[in-house]
């Protein structure tokens, strides 16, 4: 287990809450849409646009891990809400507000309401790894096949 600190920006609505994972099995937590007291009227995203979309708090990773914020499949699949920078990486030593990128892929304007669950994060480990170049690489058995190369295109 590896704690995860946040830390609410002074305008957000704390009530409610932090990112939670909604059943025991889930990989993700759901990550809410939290405006400023002067916006908690939320957005409306046209169809083919995007917005950021705030969430309250800052966050603080432990060292050798990093949050991947994704979409949200039933947004996906209904309104076509996705994340254009999917799976977004936030780094173990990024300090500032948590915001989502979110667009609208879908025929008609979308809603994001004050408190909406508008994506999910994972807590993932990381491995820094180290670069070199070399005069030859290894040969394997699909060699420098390209897209598609080991089945139907």
């Amino acid at each position: 287990m590896v704690t995860v600190h946040f830390q609410y920006l002074s305008d957000a609505d704390t009530s409610l809450g932090l990112p939670a994972y909604e059943t025991g099995g889930a990989a993700a937590a759901d990550l809410r849409a939290n405006f400023a007291p002067d916006a908690r009227d939320g957005v409306t995203i046209a169809a083919g646009g995007r917005a950021l979309i705030p969430t309250g708090f800052r966050v603080e990773i432990p060292q050798g891990y990093e949050v991947q914020i994704r979409p949200r499949s039933g947004l996906a699949l209904k309104h076509g809400i996705t994340l254009p920078n999917s799976p977004g990486t936030i780094d173990s030593d990024y300090r500032g507000p948590l915001g989502v990128i979110v667009m609208n892929m879908g025929d008609a304007d979308f809603h994001v309401n004050h408190g909406d669950r508008i994506a999910q994060m994972v807590v993932a480990p990381v491995l820094q790894a180290v670069f070199a170049v070399v005069d030859g690489l290894s040969e394997t058995e699909r060699g420098d096949g390209g897209f598609g190369s080991t089945g139907r295109a």
